[in-house]
């Protein structure tokens, strides 16, 4: 079993400056997230390492670099590694996406396995080729929060159920 270590490539985006920072979470799983600096600016990407596998069929699991995406609800696969590991489709969904155009897209269900946590949610049928997304929903459910401030993935004391 690898290692949950989130990783990145360097970025090169003309006239940004990108400086890399290193966390750790609650778990032994190492963070790193390039930060984006302009006019006082600060923004984070974060990666994990994440791994879906099918909750009806046993063909293996699809285990990635995904970008952890807290602007988006669900999480999102390549369509072709998702049905490779057997991921039926149960329905479609209208998604907003990054740029601001609106499109639908099927989705499935699946077991998500990230930081040494385990759950299960939908996952939207993106594009072949497609960069993978972990949604908030996912990250929330076992209680993983981003905190924009230390630009980390920090774990509550305690999910709430209220």
């Amino acid at each position: 079993m690898k290692m949950p270590v989130a990783r990145t490539a360097p970025v090169n985006a003309g006239q940004r400056d990108f400086g890399k920072i290193k966390s750790e979470s609650a778990s032994d799983a190492i963070c790193y997230a390039w930060v984006w600096l302009k006019k006082g600016e600060k923004m984070g990407l974060t990666k994990v390492t994440t791994k879906l596998t099918s909750l009806e069929a046993s063909q293996g699991s699809y285990e990635e670099i995904f970008l952890v995406d807290t602007g988006a609800t669900d999480s999102l696969a390549p369509s072709d590694e998702l049905e490779k590991i057997g991921v039926r489709q149960e329905g479609k969904m209208t998604y907003e996406r990054a740029d601001g155009t609106v499109k639908e897209y099927p989705f499935g269900l699946v077991r998500i396995e990230f930081m040494g946590e385990i759950t299960a949610g939908r996952v939207v049928f993106g594009d072949p080729g497609t960069e993978p997304l972990l949604g908030v929903t996912a990250l929330e459910s076992v209680g993983i929060m981003v905190d924009p401030a230390n630009k980390i993935l920090r774990r509550l004391p305690a999910i709430p159920l209220k």
